[in-house]
C-alpha cells in the first residue's frame, strides 16, 4: 500500500482544483466519539458535524471547518441539525491508481483509499479521500 507522507498537492502537476456541489444531512455531535467512515475512522469532539453526504456516505468535520465550508438551507438555521449546502470553496484532488493511505489532520486519523479514488487536499495538511464513484457525482473541476 501506498502511504502518502508530507503531501502538497499544490506542487502536484497531476492534481487539478475541483468544487463539492452537494447537500448533505447535519447532526451535530453531543458527545465526543468516533464514526467508521468508508475511509477509516473520524474521531469527532461535541459540536463537531456528522455529516452524511448525497450518497449515505458519512464522515466528521470539526465545527470551525464546518462553519467555514457550509451554509444552512431554509428552514434550517446554522447551528442546527439539518440539511446544508457546501460553499463552492476550491479543493485539489488528484486521483490515485492503488492503493493508499494518508493522514487526516482532524482526530489525527489515517484514512485509507483504494486503487482509483481520489485524494483531497483542504487546506496544508487537511486531507480527505472520496471514492471513486462518489467523487464524480459530487465533484465538478475548475477551468
Amino acid at each position: 500500500m501506498l502511504e502518502l507522507k508530507d503531501i502538497d498537492l499544490t506542487t502536484d502537476p497531476a492534481a487539478a482544483s475541483y468544487v463539492k456541489a452537494e447537500v448533505v444531512t447535519v447532526a451535530f455531535a453531543r458527545q465526543d466519539g468516533e464514526l467508521l467512515s468508508l475511509e477509516g475512522p473520524n474521531r469527532y469532539r461535541v459540536g463537531d458535524a456528522l455529516v452524511t453526504g448525497l450518497t449515505g456516505s458519512r464522515w466528521s468535520v470539526s465545527r470551525q471547518r464546518f462553519d467555514l465550508k457550509y451554509e444552512a438551507v431554509p428552514p434550517t438555521r446554522n447551528g442546527e441539525d439539518g440539511r446544508y449546502a457546501a460553499k463552492p470553496i476550491p479543493v485539489l484532488a488528484k486521483r490515485i491508481d492503488e492503493p493508499f493511505a494518508a493522514a487526516r489532520s482532524a482526530g489525527g486519523d489515517t484514512l485509507r483509499g483504494n486503487a482509483g479514488d481520489w485524494l483531497l487536499q483542504y487546506a496544508p495538511g487537511d486531507f480527505g479521500i472520496a471514492d471513486q464513484s462518489r467523487f464524480a457525482q459530487v465533484y465538478r473541476k475548475l477551468g
